[in-house]
Order: C-alpha cells, then sequence, then structure tokens
C-alpha cells in the first residue's frame, strides 16, 4: 500500500518509516502541514497516519477537517498522546476513520491499517484478494496461483496487490509508480514496464495466463477477471 505519515518528531517517523517498508509498504513523510496538503494533492494514497500534533499555524484535526472539506476520502488515521475522550471523540467528528494513541504497539498499528483500507474499499471487506487463479492474504504478505505459493520479490508483490486492489479498471503507469516506488521513482524511466514483464513471466511459469495483466495501449494496465 502507498501510506502518507504525517508527522513532525524525527525520532518517531524514523521508526514508523522503518517497520512500515518492511512490511512492504511505500511511505512518504510529511513533517508538516503545508508538506502534507502538497503531497496529498499529488497522490492518492491508501490511508494517511496523522500526528495530531504538528509544527505550524494547522494541527491534525485542522488537516483532517482540511481534507474532507476538498472532497478526499482517503481512509485517516490519527496518532497522538493525547487520550482525552474529548479529543478523541473531536478527531473522529471531524472525519477521522480511527485513533491511536501512544505509545503504541507496532502490530496493533498495522492492524488498524488493514482494518481501515478494508473498509475504506467496500470490495474488499476480508484480508484476502483474489482474481481467477490468484490469492493474495494481505497480512501474512503471500501470494497463491492455482493454490501454489508464487514467490514474489517485494517490489513485485506491491504491484500485484496494487492491480488486484483495481480488479477491471485500468491503472496508469504513474499511477503504479506512486504507489509501488514513491517518491524514488524517475518518470522517465521504463521500470514499471519491466516489472510488469517480471510479474507476467512469473505468473505463466506458474500456470497462469501472463495476459491476465492487460496491456491498455497509451493508458496503462489492467488486471482482467478472467472469463472461465
Amino acid at each position: 500500500m502507498h501510506l502518507l505519515l504525517v508527522e513532525d518528531d524525527p525520532t518517531i517517523s524514523r521508526f514508523l518509516l522503518r517497520g512500515l517498508r518492511e512490511e512492504n509498504h511505500v511511505v512518504d513523510l510529511a513533517e508538516d502541514a503545508d508538506a502534507a496538503e502538497q503531497f496529498v494533492s499529488g497522490t492518492e494514497y491508501d490511508a494517511i497516519l496523522l500526528d495530531v500534533m504538528l509544527p505550524g499555524n494547522a494541527d491534525g484535526f485542522t488537516l483532517c477537517r482540511r481534507f474532507r472539506e476538498a472532497g478526499i476520502d482517503t481512509p485517516v488515521l490519527m496518532l497522538t498522546a493525547r487520550d482525552g475522550i474529548g479529543d478523541r471523540v473531536h478527531g473522529l467528528d471531524i472525519g477521522a476513520d480511527d485513533y491511536l494513541t501512544k505509545p503504541f504497539a507496532f502490530d496493533e498499528l498495522l492492524a488498524r491499517i488493514r482494518a481501515l483500507t478494508r473498509r475504506g474499499r467496500s470490495r474488499h471487506q476480508s484480508a484476502t484478494l483474489t482474481c481467477g487463479p490468484l490469492e493474495m492474504n494481505l497480512e501474512g504478505h503471500t501470494v497463491t496461483a492455482l493454490g501454489e505459493p508464487l514467490h514474489l520479490s517485494a517490489t513485485e508483490y506491491r504491484l500485484l496487490e496494487f492491480l488486484m486492489r483495481r480488479v477491471e479498471t485500468i491503472v496508469s503507469r504513474t499511477q503504479l509508480a506512486d504507489h509501488v516506488w514513491g517518491n524514488d521513482y524517475d518518470p522517465f524511466s521504463n521500470v514499471a514496464d519491466v516489472y510488469v514483464g517480471y510479474l507476467r513471466r512469473k505468473l505463466t511459469a506458474a500456470g497462469v495466463p501472463g495476459t491476465l495483466i492487460q496491456t491498455i495501449r497509451g493508458l496503462g494496465y489492467m488486471l482482467k477477471i478472467p472469463s472461465n
């Protein structure tokens, strides 16, 4: 998944960035409200992890309200050391989807992210994505093809997850780049096409037609549900 972390404390942000990236997530870091708004204006995220206490003239509550007023419906998980009931109620009332009090266990953070993204997309109400002979377990980060394990690199897994979350939907190379490589992607590179090729070859070797991932000329790619 592609996540936005809005956190100004470098100790906390380093810890979360390392842990989330080890879980195969692509994570962008914004250290204040202005940077967060710039990220959100140009990128589609699967979830936003938003600290309440931010430097400058906008805190997390204000930022969350701005997102909702702008029509941005990305799931938002508030992170804060303020554990009063009034703060939690306020956060939920202004549009946050969940509220996690610091300090928290990293495993709980991961579980809440999974729950948020399932609720945010009505098609996915479980921890498993399926498309024909493919099945992806989001908690275990495993994939099977025709019931047999499909061994993917971390990048290949993120690419397939993005396509499986958007089955029968055309995704552009820019969208793939944002969600699989984040800000490290060179817009003049053909790396997205290269990794689609890698993934197709692994599917073919596993007995699944590589044409399951269709090239839509001039537009991008689409993961197609098999007709039989």
